[in-house]
């Protein structure tokens, strides 16, 4: 799927050209009209589109520059115009510009109206997008399971049940376009999220009976939504079908039932499961690590809890910052403050913070237990954070000294 996330740095010029040419693999559009050559083009246009803030200079230099090939082939001079745009509240800017970019030659490239659908997502403009798919045969553009797809993933986000279930049993036979796992993987995960695990279980068997075998991330998605629901007795169910079918767990499969394991406080099995992915060829990552931690140390098992955290050093992984904030707020908890006060050094050193409410449980430790100069010093380094923490929380860390 594209990825829509705001990104204000934009290639430079020449690189940018580059790696656009190599990345699109869609045919060139056969038409009279003309796209300028770009080394006629203006070389300073995505600099200027990067540093124009105002709403309505940003439109008109972006208009401007409709056909220029290094403006349009640049995704996220794209979607960071778009991303502006919407943040001012100009959708009225935004439609004219992705309206304008349809009728021109890169108009009746898949590829580009599927952008142009996913932009149209990213502003929360979601009739202009599904309206995009309906119409591409107006620009000359062939609908397949790409376009659908992206049309799908913006709909699956408006959380309108019954329009993401008409679009996706109706609109495929309507243009004769076969789903993929994409498609299912979309639904259900939509379905999910708006609690509606029955009709999410529901689709994949429908689908599968269709010829669309559930694959991992279908069973994954299902498996981790009904534990969080605490439907334990699905979600292992599901986890059999899944063996049983061929489909073998991976790394977020088993952090979904290793979470749930924490869940229920069954450390000690979370920590067998966390051994038992390793036999058959499955690294644990530092969400692994950090819920087998968690999960020992709210059972009260300090000590493995510690050993835990020496493997995950041992096998090479550097902590995290969630890694960081689990051993400093339970080594609080536990009255290890001299240990708790080296771990948040290390972390703060690094621009790393716990959450202020660790922070104050340590300074209260480090003062009750007359090692006040450690809690000044952690307090210095509380007060150069950045971005820094507001005057508020820092008052509260202060008076946590006396």
């Amino acid at each position: 799927m594209l990825s829509l996330r705001p990104i204000r740095r934009f290639c430079h010029v020449s690189a940018g050209a580059t790696t656009i040419a190599a990345a699109d693999t869609y045919s060139r559009p056969s038409s009279s009209i003309p796209i300028q050559n770009p080394k006629h083009l203006e070389p300073s246009a995505l600099e200027k589109l990067k540093a124009e803030r105002d709403p309505d200079k940003l439109f008109q230099l972006f208009k401007a520059n409709a056909r220029n090939r290094l403006v349009i082939e640049n995704r996220f001079a794209f979607e960071d115009t778009v991303s502006r745009l919407a943040g001012a509240n100009r959708f009225d800017y935004i439609e004219e510009l992705l309206e304008q970019q349809k009728t021109l030659p890169q108009g009746c490239r898949e590829g580009f109206i599927v952008r142009i659908i996913m932009l149209y997502g990213k502003a929360g403009m979601t009739k202009h997008a599904v309206d995009t798919f309906y119409d591409m045969h107006l620009y000359g553009c062939r609908r397949t399971v790409k376009s659908f797809n992206a049309a799908l993933k913006v709909l699956s986000q408006s959380r309108r049940y019954g329009a993401i279930k008409e679009f996706f049993t109706e609109v495929p036979g309507r243009f004769d376009i076969k789903i993929d796992n994409f498609s299912v993987n979309i639904v259900i995960k939509a379905l999910c999220e708006m609690g509606l695990l029955q009709e999410a279980y529901l689709i994949m068997l429908q689908t599968e009976k269709r010829g669309v075998k559930p694959d991992v991330i279908t069973y994954t998605t299902l498996i981790s939504a009904f534990y969080k629901n605490n439907r334990f007795e699905i979600g292992n169910g599901l986890w059999n079908r899944m063996v049983l079918k061929g489909c073998l767990p991976n790394l977020a499969t088993f952090n979904a039932r290793i979470q749930f394991l924490i869940n229920k406080g069954r450390a000690w099995d979370a920590n067998a499961l966390m051994e038992k992915m390793q036999r058959v060829g499955i690294a644990p990552d530092e969400v692994t690590f950090n819920l087998v931690m968690k999960g020992f140390y709210q059972a009260g098992y300090m000590e493995m809890a510690k050993r835990v955290y020496s493997a995950l050093v041992g096998k090479g992984y550097k902590p995290n910052v969630q890694i960081y904030q689990t051993m400093i707020h339970y080594l609080c908890k536990s009255g290890d403050f001299r240990l708790a006060y080296i771990f948040c050094i290390d972390c703060m050193q690094k621009n790393w913070y716990p959450n202020v409410d660790t922070i104050y449980m340590l300074l209260e430790g480090l003062r009750k237990t007359g090692q006040i100069d450690k809690a000044k010093f952690i307090m210095k380094l509380a007060r150069m954070r950045k971005p820094p923490f507001s005057a508020d929380h820092l008052n509260a860390m202060q008076s946590r000294l006396f």
